[in-house]
């Protein structure tokens, strides 16, 4: 990676950087992982040599990868360097950031120490930013958490465009240290695992005997079987996998060893998972899959107790019950959309409306929907023994006040009157116009055409989180959340305009017409109110309008 100068940074150069740290967070050994590091400093920062130092037990320091120069690697692999000398070189250094500079008018007083160093003789420079041969960059790592202890020390030399890194060079530099840090940790903790599993192994090789026949129930069992490590760190993380499972899964089993069931379990199921996990028990829950897809399985785990020390894995058996689920998904799905349409149908409708509500109504005295109505309307009781005559008429119920509702967000109508720019839930109901005549001189076939056409045109206008549900008939309720008295109007324009177009049928163009009402849920409002004061102010303006503009074409 060329070293540039700010503001501006290549394309290329953020692309060899992104490079270098993707490399190294790949599962390897400890060795491949530092010999990664410092071929990254090659191929990723534009610098000609990369040095790893790495801490060992006794504190000093070792040279454990270097990348650049086949001479210099073999000169100095594995050489140590004692922690005295380096501590005296990271606190002389110029600080850059986290990382140490030490320029060639200071670095020859460390020529004689024991630190491993490789240099060639070149010519004093020329301009003042330019790099000499003698010019010393460090960039420390640290383990992560509160103690910071240093881990090793990355050594660079001989940027290839010949000149001291900038900012941006800098900061590069120390990003890598801190991700190679990390990478070193990781795969450290990785060869702690795999040693640990060696001694386990070990360890149980005077059980084996007894235990073949579990072995075989295990590994030849028709369905899914796992043993997950129990409790600490590496909680849930998978042990051992048979055959049935790793099909179920579409992976190895030396791939599957890599997870635990919570990388592997669908998002919205992890909290189920993590109950089951705890205490033993069973639960259904979604398991991704290689290909990206989540299946429905039937958990169970069963607690396998050592006598010495209690409880250590779980034992997990994994069932495939998607063809189920799927039925039970299909018969929910059926039960609460309309099979027409694919619509929320009546039921759904009314239960995502009652979630929203509750007893207590907005004002503190008692309140009639009508009065709600009004007050976001205007008085229509001049109107209204015209416009309901041959529909439900509309009770003057009273509302009782109920107590405190602390955990309820309360939704209440915003008010026409004043204008006052409050948002409220908005229920659009809906009448097609003359879709009656089309069923009469087309039949059912044509209606039930127009009738799935005017749910996709209702769908395609709202927004996301809307509903748009079908009652019955060709009688559609759309709600939306967060819309003002002015926003419902210009959506129920925006829906009847989506409507009105022509529909064809087996080669027919017919139309229909649309009136919406607007009504607004309120806390204090049941669910049958808030529809019925939509439906009549629907009622209201299909009344208001020529029956000529009603029909259909």
């Amino acid at each position: 990676m060329e070293a540039e100068s700010e503001p501006y940074v290549r394309l290329a150069t953020m692309r060899q950087l992104h490079q270098a740290v993707a490399e190294l967070n790949r599962a390897r050994s400890l060795a491949d992982t530092l010999q990664t590091v410092a071929d990254g400093i090659v191929s990723g920062l534009g610098y000609e040599l990369g040095c790893v130092n790495l801490v060992q037990p006794d504190g000093h320091l070792v040279v454990a990868a270097f990348a650049g120069n086949d001479a210099a690697e073999s000169l100095i692999s594995g050489r140590v360097g004692s922690r005295e000398a380096w501590e005296r070189r990271l606190g002389m250094g110029e600080a850059w950031g986290e990382l140490r500079f030490i320029p060639h008018t200071e670095g020859w007083v460390l020529l004689d120490d024991d630190v491993p160093q490789w240099h060639t003789e070149g010519p004093e420079p020329r301009f003042e930013d330019e790099w000499h041969s003698l010019d010393r960059l460090y960039a420390p790592m640290y383990t992560s958490g509160g103690g910071r202890d240093l881990l090793g020390v990355l050594s660079v030399d001989r940027p290839r465009n010949g000149r001291r890194p900038g900012a941006w060079g800098r900061e590069a530099l120390q990003m890598y240290a801190s991700q190679a840090a990390i990478a070193i940790s990781n795969a450290r903790l990785r060869a702690n695992m795999q040693r640990a599993l060696v001694r386990l192994e070990r360890e149980q090789q005077a059980l084996r005997a007894s235990e073949e026949s579990f072995r075989q129930a295990f590994e030849y069992a028709p369905s899914g079987m796992a043993i997950a490590e129990m409790g600490g760190d590496q909680h849930g993380r998978l042990l051992r996998t048979n055959d049935a499972l790793c099909r179920l899964l579409g992976r190895p089993a030396s791939v599957l060893r890599r997870y635990s069931f919570a990388d592997l379990v669908h998002p919205e199921d992890i909290g189920t998972l993590l109950r089951t996990s705890a205490e033993g028990g069973r639960a259904e829950l979604r398991l991704g899959r290689r290909d990206g897809t989540y299946l429905w399985v039937s958990l169970r785990n069963s607690v396998v107790a050592d006598t010495t020390d209690g409880p250590r894995f779980l034992l997990t058996h994994v069932e495939d019950i998607e063809e189920r689920k799927r039925h039970e998904l299909n018969l929910a799905h059926r039960a609460s959309h309309d099979a027409l349409t694919g619509l929320p149908n009546s039921a759904e409708l009314r239960s995502r409306l009652s979630a929203r509500l509750c007893e207590r109504p907005h004002e503190a005295s008692t309140t009639t929907a009508i009065e709600a109505l009004d007050a976001a309307y205007g008085d229509v009781s001049g109107r209204r023994a015209d416009a309901y005559e041959g529909h439900d008429g509309y009770e003057r119920e009273a509302v009782p006040v109920a107590g405190a509702y602390d955990h309820h967000v309360h939704i209440v109508a915003p008010d026409a009157a004043r204008d006052d720019g409050a948002k409220g839930l908005a229920v659009l109901f809906c009448d097609l116009d003359g879709f009656k005549s089309i069923n009469d001189r087309f039949g059912h076939h044509t209606g039930d055409a127009v009738l799935i056409e005017v749910a996709r045109r209702l769908t395609t206008c709202v927004r996301d989180g809307d509903t748009v549900a079908r009652l019955g008939g060709d009688e559609f309720v759309v709600l939306a959340d967060g819309l003002g008295a002015a926003d419902a109007a210009d959506l129920a324009v925006r829906l009847r305009n989506a409507i009105i177009p022509p529909i064809r049928v087996d080669g027919r163009a017919v139309r229909v017409g649309a009136s919406f009402g607007i009504g607004w849920a309120e806390c204090g409002m049941s669910v049958e109110e808030v529809l019925r004061s939509a439906d009549q102010r629907m009622y209201i303006e299909k009344r208001s309008r020529a029956k000529v503009h009603r029909r259909a074409v």
